[in-house]
């Protein structure tokens, strides 16, 4: 049985969990909380205002992401900016082809070592541009960009009470209120 049969098979057995394979291993996130949810809600909204669900790019929620670190690897960020055209760029298992993403986003939860590090090297191994993370454990918002060498050569990060502008390359300028965005994730 392979990885992504398992993975499957896992998928089948709990439903709605979020299955992952990252780096030859599976991992399962449990259903998400309602603070998770109206976290990327708030999200969505500021990048829909900003106009970057009409025309070259989509939003998106749990779409999957073919990591090119290992051969079955996959991840299934919690929201996503991809190129609009990227219906054409599946590659295997219902995963988009890495080039197709401008950004990813994950919303902590009790996996959130996850998000913080091994999602940092395999999101940057797959050359996604800006990888965001809201950690609701540390209360702390991260804007990782300009990946290199299986690393991002920036990571900021940012306490309540800043304004984040995050990079033009997601397709728009949008600007990110920690506070707003950390408060709605303690709901």
């Amino acid at each position: 049985m392979t990885l992504l049969d398992e993975a499957e098979f896992i998928m089948n057995r709990l439903p709605g969990c979020r299955v992952e394979v990252i780096g030859g291993v599976i991992t399962v996130t449990m259903l998400p909380d309602g603070a998770h949810a109206s976290t990327l809600t708030d999200l969505m909204c500021a990048f829909f205002a900003a106009g970057l669900h009409d025309g070259e790019t989509e939003v998106l929620q749990r779409v999957g992401l073919w990591l090119p670190g290992g051969p079955e690897d996959y991840a299934v960020p919690d929201l996503s900016i991809i190129d609009a055209d990227s219906d054409d760029r599946v590659i295997e298992y219902n995963c988009y082809d890495p080039a197709a993403f401008r950004m990813v986003l994950e919303v902590t939860s009790n996996n959130y070592q996850n998000d913080l590090r091994v999602k940092v090297a395999a999101y940057a191994i797959a050359k996604i541009p800006v990888y965001v993370i809201v950690d609701r454990k540390h209360q702390r918002l991260h804007v990782l960009s300009a990946p290199a060498g299986g690393e991002y050569a920036n990571h900021q990060v940012h306490a309540p009470g800043r304004v984040v502008a995050l990079p033009d390359s997601i397709g728009a300028k949008v600007s990110l209120d920690v506070t707003a965005i950390l408060t709605a994730g303690k709901h």
